[in-house]
């Protein structure tokens, strides 16, 4: 595994704009800044607007309001997806040249069709209809040859805070999507370049998206990238018991901010939650023991 010599602690925020943060996103906001804060390190923030279809100027905006009314104030520049395009691109032709990606044309309605795609975390696994492809048209997509991509990484492994050490199963996601035809990249790639560039020591979010690792601690493997420690946690969740999402309206801070909320009074609900996530990564990394000490749940 390749690693980087950490010094100081960089975690970081990285919403999409598409809609409002619910509370959700800002107790992951929260965590990332307290372990950061906690070691005398640096909390940044990113937007990942890469999907032009959906994010919205003034969700991004809204988004950092939100982190100014809970009192998160990044450390340096807010970086946004939309402005990197060509670390994007040559970070596709790496993985071009190393024959590892290839052109598909598919759509989710052909994926569905083809009746023999497996499950994965994220949906239908792609069934290869277009692995072997060569040329690209204009309207294309590329997805990562898990199997040539495995083949060419080695034996690969990431740690978590909660799942401990773990080995990366580069068949998980399947034949990803590294570009997407109308972005010229996708969430996995644009991720692991922007984390590498930030200097992101730790990556701070849902337990959701803890398969994601799979995926992208590949991609950093060929793209010669560090990978950065991992702390997933659990998702917050709504009256019913169900995790909340922005596509079920559920509460954002928004909401609290517009009812005259005290945003102490929501951390202050937050800290057993805080304290139990902080001790964890403590556990796993002694390095977070005055993180933890901080918040006392």
């Amino acid at each position: 595994m390749t690693t980087q010599h950490i010094d100081e602690i960089v975690t970081r925020f990285a919403p999409s704009p598409t809609g409002a943060l619910h509370l959700g996103h800002g107790f992951s906001a929260m965590l990332g800044w307290a372990l950061a804060q906690g070691t005398g390190g640096r909390w940044r923030a990113r937007i990942e607007d890469s999907d032009t279809l959906r994010c919205r100027p003034e969700h991004a905006a809204g988004i950092l309001e939100d982190l100014h009314w809970l009192g998160l104030h990044p450390d340096g520049p807010v970086w946004r997806q939309s402005e990197r395009l060509p670390d994007y691109a040559a970070a596709l032709e790496h993985l071009r040249g190393l024959g590892v990606i290839y052109p598909c044309i598919c759509t989710r309605a052909d994926i569905a069709a083809a009746g023999n795609a497996p499950h994965g975390p994220e949906g239908l696994l792609y069934p290869g209809t277009c692995r072997g492809r060569d040329e690209a048209t204009g309207d294309a997509a590329w997805r990562l040859d898990a199997v040539q991509a495995a083949a060419l990484a080695g034996p690969l492994w990431f740690e978590d805070a909660g799942a401990g050490r773990v080995a990366v199963d580069p068949s998980l996601l399947g034949d990803f999507v590294v570009a997407r035809r109308d972005a010229g990249v996708a969430y996995h790639l644009a991720v692991v370049v922007d984390d590498a560039a930030q200097g992101i020591t730790d990556v701070v979010r849902g337990d959701d998206l803890l398969p994601a690792c799979h995926g992208q601690r590949l991609l950093q493997a060929l793209l010669g990238l560090p990978g950065p420690r991992y702390h997933h946690h659990p998702l917050l969740l709504g009256p019913a018991g169900k995790r909340l999402a922005k596509r079920d309206e559920a509460v954002t801070l928004a909401d609290r901010r517009a009812a005259d909320a005290s945003p102490h009074a929501l951390v202050a609900a937050w800290t057993p939650m805080l304290a139990a996530a902080l001790r964890q990564s403590a556990r796993m990394w002694p390095r977070f023991a005055m993180a933890a000490a901080a918040f006392q749940g």
